[in-house]
């Protein structure tokens, strides 16, 4: 595979530290934990911490996290779970009595447990060595002293404004310029001093004496046990406007953030092409990167250049039939046959189904001869409007929004950390006024179906979207990476992962390198529609390679050229010790630090 004569910024290359994120203070702040001496945990709490703050419209302290590390005393990688579950009173019942058929995608009531907070104290207490209040300090700053409002999140408050006056006024406070509306200025400082309050109090939870760890488990116990979980549940209980039309309460009491804990488990781990490809297990969609990668094994490398019109219809359709495999059989439950899911014969037989043409049809497999969940398929054209609904990814006119953060750290002694935090945006449910942010949305993710894998049950994590990556070497880490994007996270993964490991392109060659992204299965989030054949393309691809997928059948539609991904990653050479970072130029706020 031929490299592209240019990126749009260098390779870098060093061998202290590297940080790649969705924006550049979070980069900044967790580059500055590793030169004061602190490790990969350390510098991506901080650097996570900041995201929290200073992308509120892709992420906040409400919402939740998926994590994969591989530290320099263990290679083996792990999995952090952030995502909390449904509430106790989250049941089935509790929505269809109020007359709706999908959770909703914006409100209170499609609100799970809040679980990225308590996972970014654990991964502190488990594998970093600073203190809490240290960690927190680079937020902190940005909560009160502020921080740029860039074009994307002017683009979602003004999609949201009229939402605010109208029904939701703590929000309108908060973001807008008055009770009557206004976006801030390009440009303008947004503070958020509620936030920075509820933090310090927080920190002020630790205390003076006893362990590093007894300290930052009494800051958990201060957020799932006490003032927080109490403002939650007092602002959970209030009837508000939801993305369905209509006015409801939440389900969110204090003690469902009290039974939370986030914990770390074993990755699913699969070979490509000399490497092992490590997810997070069947409560994200992260094992379909691996059946596709599994499924794609049979092509050589040359059947695999992005260049070729065959190859990228390959890959579509394989996108196709794992995102339909994921829909029918991943979830947070005992029974996901991962290991069949998984099973070079069965992959063999999927693969085996990809012909010339386009399908158009939802294919869900059987592995060891079981029939999956069928999803409802309701069509794009057929759903409602999604303003203030759903993760604003891609819009259906090819308009890219954002959704999404992500964050990779490496560090000097070799450990290595991706981490996909999200949910909580400002404009998923009302600001609490109390504690300075907003509940979460992922409840959305949930089928009102009990057959389903991802059905909605109390005590149950949503099969979440959210998906970092490490790639390995000989068991050891030699690439952490990951995007926002919704359904299009592994989608983009695997394009850098084919550029990379079956091609010859650098990392920043390989996010530099125009991206696409299949619709042809149902979206994960509200209101949940599908397009048979949809494919949005950026135009840099050509015109060879859009006409082609075109006349075998795709729905094709060509987005900007530098539209879709925001790809990030951080790369280590086992052998010698080099580092390296790429980040997404798309958007204008990625940015990857080191030396």
């Amino acid at each position: 595979m031929t490299s592209p004569p240019f990126t749009t910024r260098p390779d870098l290359d060093g061998s202290f530290g590297m940080v790649a994120s969705t924006h550049w203070l979070a980069s900044a702040s967790a580059m500055a934990v590793l030169e004061r001496g602190g490790n990969a945990a350390d510098a991506a709490v901080a650097g996570g911490l900041v995201l929290q703050v200073v992308e509120p419209h892709l992420n906040g302290p409400g919402g939740d996290m998926a994590l994969l590390l591989a530290t320099a005393a263990d290679p083996a990688p792990r999995a952090l779970s952030g995502i909390g579950p449904a509430p106790a009173a989250a049941s089935i019942e509790a929505f269809t009595e109020r007359g709706l058929d999908l959770v909703p995608g914006a409100g209170a009531l499609a609100a799970a447990v809040p679980g990225q907070m308590d996972a970014w104290w654990v991964l502190l207490r488990d594998e970093g060595t600073w203190e809490p209040a240290d960690v927190a300090a680079y937020a902190l700053h940005y909560a009160t002293r502020g921080f740029p409002a860039l074009p994307s999140i002017r683009r979602t408050l003004a999609t949201v404004e009229r939402l605010f006056v109208e029904h939701w006024p703590a929000s309108a406070a908060q973001w807008l310029l008055g009770p009557s509306g206004g976006v801030p200025a390009e440009g303008a400082l947004l503070t958020n001093p509620t936030w920075a309050h509820t933090l310090e109090r927080l920190l002020a939870a630790a205390p003076t004496g006893g362990t590093r760890e007894a300290r930052i488990d009494a800051v958990r116990r201060a957020w799932g046990d006490g003032f927080v979980a109490e403002a939650v549940e007092r602002a959970a209980a209030v009837p508000h406007r939801h993305s369905d039309g209509g006015t409801h309460a939440g389900l969110l009491a204090a003690a469902d953030l009290a039974a939370f804990s986030a914990a770390f488990e074993p990755a699913v781990v699969r070979g490509f092409r000399g490497h092992q490809v490590a997810k997070c297990g069947p409560w994200t969609q992260g094992p379909a990167l691996l059946q596709a990668l599994g499924m794609l094994e049979r092509y050589d490398d040359v059947q695999l250049d992005l260049r070729d019109p065959a190859a990228v219809h390959r890959v579509v359709e394989t996108v196709a039939l794992v995102m339909a495999d994921r829909d029918a059989w991943l979830g947070d439950r005992d029974d996901v046959p991962l290991a069949a899911l998984l099973d070079p014969a069965y992959l063999a037989d999927r693969a085996a189904l990809v012909t010339e043409g386009a399908s158009l049809a939802f294919r869900p497999g059987e592995p060891a001869g079981r029939p999956g969940f069928q999803p409802p398929l309701l069509l794009a054209d057929e759903a409602p409007g999604d303003v203030a609904a759903g993760e604003p990814t891609v819009r259906r006119t090819g308009a890219a929004a954002g959704d999404t953060c992500h964050l990779d750290v490496v560090d000097r002694w070799g450990t290595m950390i991706s981490a996909t935090p999200s949910g909580g945006w400002l404009q998923s449910s009302p600001y609490l006024a109390e504690v300075g942010f907003a509940l979460g949305t992922r409840l959305q993710q949930c089928w009102l179906d009990p057959a389903a894998p991802s059905g909605l049950l109390p005590g149950r994590r949503p099969r979440m979207t959210l998906s970092p990556t490490l790639v390995l070497r000989e068991d050891r880490p030699v690439a952490a990476l990951g995007t926002p994007g919704g359904d299009d996270q592994d989608q983009w993964q695997l394009l850098y992962l084919l550029r990379t490991l079956a091609g010859s392109m650098s990392p920043q060659q390989a996010i530099d390198a125009p991206m696409l992204s299949s619709s042809s299965f149902p979206n994960s989030f509200w209101p949940r529609a599908w397009n048979p054949g949809g494919l949005l393309v950026e135009d840099r691809f050509g015109s060879a390679v859009i006409d082609d997928l075109a006349r075998r059948g795709h729905r094709v539609m060509a987005a900007g050229s530098w539209t879709l991904g925001r790809l990030s990653a951080v790369t280590r050479d086992p052998a010698t010790g080099r580092l390296g970072a790429a980040a997404n130029p798309r958007g204008m706020q990625g940015y990857a630090v080191g030396r």
